[in-house]
């Protein structure tokens, strides 16, 4: 079952065909991998599917229900959460005051529970009384994280997540991301092939704004397109 369908979006910038007539399907309960070289369009799609950056064409459908012109904010009420490929926390806030600013929005009863189980969720729990801005870069990806799961999203969006972790934090960043699914689709945005290849149930591969090549990862490293334009085969 889709949840979220999207079809035949366009978007340019000017003369850059960002964009350019991008079928795209994400099926409930799945961790699904966005990749390509730099300058595929990655980000565009996502930021389109996530509401940051309008369509100029094409249609987007949640759960059923067309949201292709829905502010971003308005989307995060439907259920999806996009965390950003470069930290957004609030360096001068506390790790708990982060994330429950984001419970803040999901109306939560009791927002001090919300907020220590988000922050248990992704290990944090012990640095609930620090300052976000003073955490290892690791940490501020893996609050970042938490910010998202607070929102209680059916569609999380992980943009270039393992960036900048160490091989460490690395893999308890997968055993999360794994511990999410059924209950949260995941979309993830990454280049480092290990991780998608190990984490992926499905890969969408863009280039020059267009979908190159759909399919498991199997069938993904054996096609052979794939390989020339970004896998190095």
């Amino acid at each position: 079952m889709s949840l979220l369908e999207a079809r035949g979006l366009v978007r340019h910038f000017g003369g850059l065909r960002a964009i350019d007539g991008v079928d795209f399907d994400l099926a409930a309960g799945e961790i699904h991998a966005l990749i390509g070289p730099n300058g595929a369009g990655k980000s565009t799609l996502v930021g389109l599917l996530s509401g940051r950056i309008p369509a100029q064409a094409g249609t987007i459908r949640f759960d059923g229900r067309d949201i292709t012109r829905l502010p971003a904010h308005a989307r995060v009420g439907c259920g999806i959460a996009y965390a950003f490929q470069i930290t957004s926390v609030f360096p001068r806030l506390t790790t708990f005051d982060n994330v429950a600013l984001a419970v803040q929005r999901t109306g939560a009863r009791d927002l001090a529970a919300a907020t220590e189980a988000a922050l248990a969720r992704v290990g944090l729990s012990g640095e609930a009384g620090q300052l976000a801005g003073t955490l290892s870069y690791g940490h501020q990806r893996l609050l970042e994280i938490a910010m998202g799961l607070a929102l209680a999203p059916r569609l999380l969006i992980l943009d270039e997540p393992t960036q900048g972790l160490a091989s460490g934090e690395i893999e308890s960043f997968m055993t999360l991301v794994r511990s999410l699914v059924p209950e949260v689709t995941v979309l993830l945005i990454e280049h480092n092939m290990e991780v998608v290849m190990d984490l992926a149930q499905r890969i969408t591969v863009l280039n020059a704004g267009r979908v190159l090549a759909r399919g498991t990862p199997a069938e993904i490293q054996a096609d052979r397109a794939v390989q020339a334009a970004y896998l190095g085969g």
